[in-house]
């Protein structure tokens, strides 16, 4: 699969679902930090068994549309976003055989569930991969180091966490908010395969994600821009949730190509 198309091919469907949503809107900012690499991972490195699992709730529309292009759901199911009786919500309602393994929402959990997985994985002698996407902001939760003692203690090198690191959170700058001086610092120190890529790279991105540390579980520190693609959004503040007008969509849609 083309990994450059499948990209653009995301942040258009999150403009789309989004514009569609009319007054709801949508989480459009970090949903184009993370395209490039939910792109890169089902469209060149996942493969059956595998399992995807979406701590950072926020992105959920970029994980719409890749399981969409993916096959998993027809793309006309995109365009039923926020609406009433649709299950493409805010934020994701546990859906498995449509690709979705976890409910979206609550933060800070994804990896806790993902050691679960993993373990009980490893106990089967199953040779497959647990993949866990965290953002920078969510690494303020407690719960996030509990499960990456956990799955170092475990020894759970079935597992990969990729952290979009974009440098902002709901409010504001996370180094205004709640600065953590070296997040890659901190997973090595609880025992992990530590990796720093440009989020945006897709060589860099699919090297990383194929590489691990026996014994350890890896995390990836991901370098990404918010709202990454459109370049008069791009790192502003104010984008994590936007609603945008027709106008606004098509501008956007020109800068996208």
């Amino acid at each position: 699969m083309d990994v450059k198309e499948l990209a653009y091919n995301i942040r258009k469907d999150v403009l789309d679902m989004t514009l569609h949503a009319g007054a709801n809107g949508g989480h459009i900012g970090g949903a184009f930090s993370a395209a490039d690499i939910l792109a890169v991972l089902y469209g060149k490195v996942m493969k059956d068994g595998d399992r995807f699992i979406l701590s950072k709730g926020h992105v959920a529309l970029a994980h719409y549309a890749v399981l969409a292009e993916c096959g998993y759901f027809p793309k006309e199911k995109l365009l039923t976003f926020e609406d009433s009786g649709s299950s493409l919500t805010t934020h994701e309602i546990k859906d498995s055989e449509n690709g979705i393994d976890i409910s979206g929402g609550s933060l800070g959990y994804g990896i806790s569930i993902a050691s679960g997985i993993a373990l009980i994985r490893k106990q089967n002698g199953a040779d497959s991969h647990i993949y866990v996407l965290v953002g920078d902001g969510e690494c303020n939760e407690g719960s996030i180091w509990e499960g990456a003692m956990t799955a170092s203690k475990l020894g759970l090198d079935n597992i990969t966490v990729i952290v979009d690191v974009n440098g902002q959170q709901l409010d504001g700058y996370t180094n205004d908010i709640m600065p953590i001086k070296d997040i890659g610092k901190v997973f090595e120190d609880f025992g992990w395969h530590v990796k720093h890529v440009d989020g945006h790279d897709y060589t860099e991105i699919e090297d990383a994600l194929n590489g691990f540390l026996e014994g350890h579980p890896t995390a990836i520190i991901a370098h990404t821009v918010k709202g990454k693609g459109i370049a008069s959004i791009e790192g502003k503040s104010g984008i994590h949730h936007m609603r945008i007008t027709e106008d606004e969509y098509n501008g956007y849609i020109q800068e996208l190509k």
